[in-house]
């Protein structure tokens, strides 16, 4: 009976071992993850560097996250280019997680609301599609704009996350955009400074994210 009990504390153990191995084995293989977005995502007018993407990349290794980052960010670009460029990224990269950072452009230059919709909606499918998980990085125009268009704006990435079960950062600004000392003198772009906020602002979303299996 005692070597019966002693084989069965061997067994236990060495399953649980081999549950734990699994668990930690998906939570650290490696990923890779597409960054899609504009000039806030691209570094405009900063050193290189400097920017979020370039901060989480810093904070990933800190963390031991074996994550390959790639960065197709282009300054000026709208849901309309992003659209057009993702399906050459995913196949090139084949990322397990894409985030989506656009609209900014289509906001300021007073695009239809429904046309970007459908744009980031077509991103997110193509992405699922190819295999990836997927986080919207939300935004906001300047209230000059009107506030009809400026809430549909807003609520846009919102209502587009929770009919696709997306990730969603809901403000990339936020703590950036009511401080006009933390932009360039464009007021358009952040200054170095207020990049360690806008990861902040998106970490906490992705994260999860890059925890799942």
């Amino acid at each position: 009976m005692i070597l019966f009990e002693k084989l069965r504390r061997c067994l236990l153990l060495s399953l649980a071992s081999l549950l734990l191995g699994g668990a930690a084995h998906a939570y650290s293989a490696p990923k890779t993850v597409l960054v899609l977005g504009d000039s806030l995502s691209a570094e405009y007018g900063l050193a290189r560097g400097t920017g979020w993407v370039a901060l989480l990349e810093q904070r990933l290794k800190s963390q031991k996250l074996e994550v390959t980052l790639v960065n197709a960010s282009v300054s000026g670009e709208t849901t309309s280019g992003g659209r057009t460029r993702l399906p050459a990224l995913l196949k090139k990269h084949k990322p397990d997680v894409v985030v989506i950072e656009l609209g900014a452009n289509d906001g300021l230059r007073g695009l239809p609301v429904a046309a970007a919709e459908a744009n980031l909606r077509a991103m997110v499918g193509e992405a699922r599609q190819a295999g990836a998980k997927v986080l919207i990085v939300g935004n906001r125009v300047p209230p000059n704009y009107g506030r009809d268009y400026a809430e549909k704006f807003f609520a846009m990435f919102g209502t587009i996350s929770k009919d696709t079960k997306s990730g969603l950062a809901p403000f990339m600004l936020d703590g950036v955009a009511d401080k006009i000392e933390l932009f360039q003198p464009d007021r358009l772009h952040p200054l170095a400074s207020a990049h360690p906020i806008i990861l902040g602002n998106i970490w906490p979303h992705l994260l999860p994210i890059l925890r799942t299996k």
